[in-house]
C-alpha cells in the first residue's frame, strides 16, 4: 500500500518522542511569543479582533491572553495569534521563510482551559507543530512561490500539534492537515497589492484558527484531499519527509530584536554598527545605499508609512528610525514614530539595489550590505546573519532583555516577575503558573484597579 505524504507525516506525529532539547527550545519560543503578544496587545489590530471575538466565535473555556476574557479554542487562537503577530516581533525559521510560533503556540495553549495538559506535553506539541509546519513550507520552492505568507501553511502545523494533543488517530491527523491546507487563507492580493501596510498581513490568525477547526472536523469524520502534499510541482517529497525527527527544526528557530520584517534586519544591524564604530551623527548622513536580495524590493518600502504595518515592511523607514533613535526605537515601532520628520528625511536618502550574490543566498539567508556616505567619507558594513539567526543567536538572557524592554511601562513590575517565574516553571514542565498569567487581566482598563490587585501571582 502506498501512503500519501500527509499520512506519513501523521504517522510520524503519532509516534513522536520529543527530546528534552526540543522541549526546552519550545519553552524559549513561548517566552519570546509572550513578549510579542504583550507588545501587540494594545495595537488597533489586536483591539479590533478582541472586540468582535465573542460575537464571531462565542464564549468558551480558552483564555484570550491578558484580557481576563474567554472564547472557544478557535476564537482564542485567532485573538492571541493576532496580538502575537501584530508588530512583526514574533519568531521565524529560515527553512520556512515564515513565522511558526504566532500560530502554533496560541493553538496549543488554547487547550489549557479544556484539556488536562501538563507542561511537557504542551512543549512537545509545540515542537511537533514546528516540525510539520516548517517542513511543509520548506518543501516548496520558496524562490518561485507567489508569496511566502505564513498563513498558507501555519494552520497545518496547528492541526498536527492540536490533533496529537487531542488524541486523534493518525488518519484523522492526516485529514486535519489536509483540511487545513486546502482551506487556508489564499493571501491572493499579496503578490501584487501596493498596500502592504494592511491589517491582514500574512494571514496568520486565520490560518491558526483554521487549524483548530480542521481538527474539530476531522475528529467528526470530515475528510480532506489527503494527497494535498503529493504534487511534485508544488512540494519536494524529499525535503518534506527525509530525516524527520532526527534533528528537530524548532532548535534552529530565529528570534527578532526589532519589530519589523526579518528581511530588514541585516541592513539595520549593519547601519547601527557603522554609526557606532565610526561615530556617525544622523545629520551627517548624505546617502544610505543598501544591497539586498530581490524579495526585499517586493515590500512596500514606503518612505513615510501611514500605518504600523506599513512601517514593518519599509526598509527605508526602519533605517531612518534606527539612525535617529537607535535600536530601542524598533522594540517596538510605535505610532508616534510615524510622524518623526527626521527619520522620514533620512528614509528618503535610502537607495536599494539587488546584489546577485545575496539574491542567490535567499531564502537560506537574509543578508544585507550598507554604505553610509558622509562629507568625511563612505563607510561600508556587510551582515550575512542578523542578530537572532541560529548562527548569530539570541540567548535566553537576550530573550529576557527583550521581554523586559517590552514589559517596562506596559505591565506592572510584579506581573513582569510573575511571567518570568511562569516561564521558568514551564521549562521544568509545570504549565499552571503560565496558565494563571494568560487568564489574568494584565492591562488595566479605564475603570480598573491596578493589575496587581486582580492577580495573585503563582510563585
Amino acid at each position: 500500500m502506498t501512503y500519501t505524504s500527509a499520512e506519513l507525516l501523521a504517522e510520524w506525529v503519532g509516534a513522536s518522542k520529543v527530546p528534552e532539547e526540543a522541549r526546552i527550545s519550545a519553552a524559549k519560543c513561548v517566552f519570546d511569543l509572550m513578549t510579542a503578544a504583550i507588545a501587540g496587545y494594545e495595537t488597533p489590530n489586536a483591539a479590533a479582533v478582541r472586540q468582535i471575538a465573542s460575537a464571531t466565535w462565542g464564549h468558551g473555556p480558552a483564555a484570550m491572553w491578558f484580557s481576563g476574557e474567554r472564547s472557544t479554542a478557535a476564537g482564542a487562537t485567532f485573538v492571541n495569534a493576532a496580538s502575537a503577530c501584530s508588530l512583526d516581533l514574533d519568531d521565524g525559521h529560515r527553512a520556512a521563510s515564515g513565522h511558526p510560533g504566532a500560530a502554533i503556540i496560541p493553538g496549543v495553549l488554547s487547550l489549557l482551559g479544556s484539556l488536562s495538559l501538563d507542561g511537557q506535553r504542551a512543549l512537545a506539541a509545540i515542537a511537533i507543530g514546528y516540525e510539520i509546519g516548517i517542513r511543509i513550507s520548506g518543501s516548496r520552492d520558496l524562490r518561485s512561490v507567489p508569496t511566502v505568507n505564513s498563513g498558507l501553511w501555519s494552520g497545518q502545523a496547528v492541526a498536527a500539534a492540536v490533533g496529537w494533543l487531542r488524541g486523534l488517530s493518525r488518519q484523522q491527523i492526516a485529514h486535519a492537515i489536509s483540511i487545513a491546507g486546502t482551506t487556508a487563507p489564499s493571501q491572493s492580493a499579496t503578490p501584487y497589492t501596493r498596500f502592504r501596510g494592511n491589517s491582514v498581513k500574512e494571514g496568520i490568525p486565520w490560518g491558526a484558527a483554521n487549524g483548530i477547526l480542521a481538527v474539530d472536523l476531522a475528529k467528526q469524520g470530515f475528510t480532506g484531499p489527503i494527497d494535498i502534499l503529493d504534487s511534485s510541482e508544488r512540494y519536494d517529497r524529499g525535503r518534506l519527509l527525509d530525516g524527520i525527527g532526527t534533528s528537530w527544526l524548532i532548535n534552529s528557530t530565529y528570534f527578532k530584536p526589532y519589530s519589523c520584517c526579518r528581511w530588514l534586519h541585516a541592513p539595520i544591524d549593519a547601519l547601527l554598527t557603522l554609526m557606532k564604530d565610526h561615530g556617525i551623527h544622523p545629520k551627517a548622513i548624505i546617502n544610505i545605499d543598501v544591497e539586498t536580495f530581490g524579495r526585499s524590493l517586493t515590500l512596500s518600502n514606503e518612505v513615510a508609512p501611514a500605518t504600523l504595518e506599513g512601517a514593518q515592511y519599509s526598509l527605508p523607514f526602519c533605517l531612518g528610525v534606527a539612525a535617529t533613535s537607535g535600536a530601542s526605537a524598533l522594540l517596538p515601532v510605535t505610532k508616534e514614530l510615524l510622524t518623526d520628520q527626521t527619520a522620514i528625511e533620512i528614509a528618503g536618502r535610502v537607495r536599494m539595489t539587488v546584489n546577485p550574490e545575496f539574491d542567490r543566498m535567499f531564502p537560506a539567508a537574509v543578508p544585507g550590505r550598507v554604505r553610509i556616505t558622509t562629507a568625511s567619507g563612505t563607510f561600508e558594513q556587510t551582515v550575512l546573519a542578523p542578530k537572532g539567526e541560529p548562527t548569530n543567536p539570541m540567548s535566553w538572557d537576550d530573550i529576557g532583555s527583550k521581554f523586559q524592554a517590552i514589559a517596562a511601562g506596559r505591565v506592572d513590575p510584579h506581573l513582569t516577575a510573575g511571567i518570568r517565574t511562569a516561564i521558568g516553571a514551564l521549562r521544568r514542565g509545570d504549565v499552571a503558573p503560565l496558565q494563571s498569567m494568560l487568564e489574568a487581566k494584565l492591562f488595566a482598563g479605564r475603570n480598573d484597579t491596578l493589575p496587581i490587585e486582580r492577580l495573585k501571582i503563582v510563585q
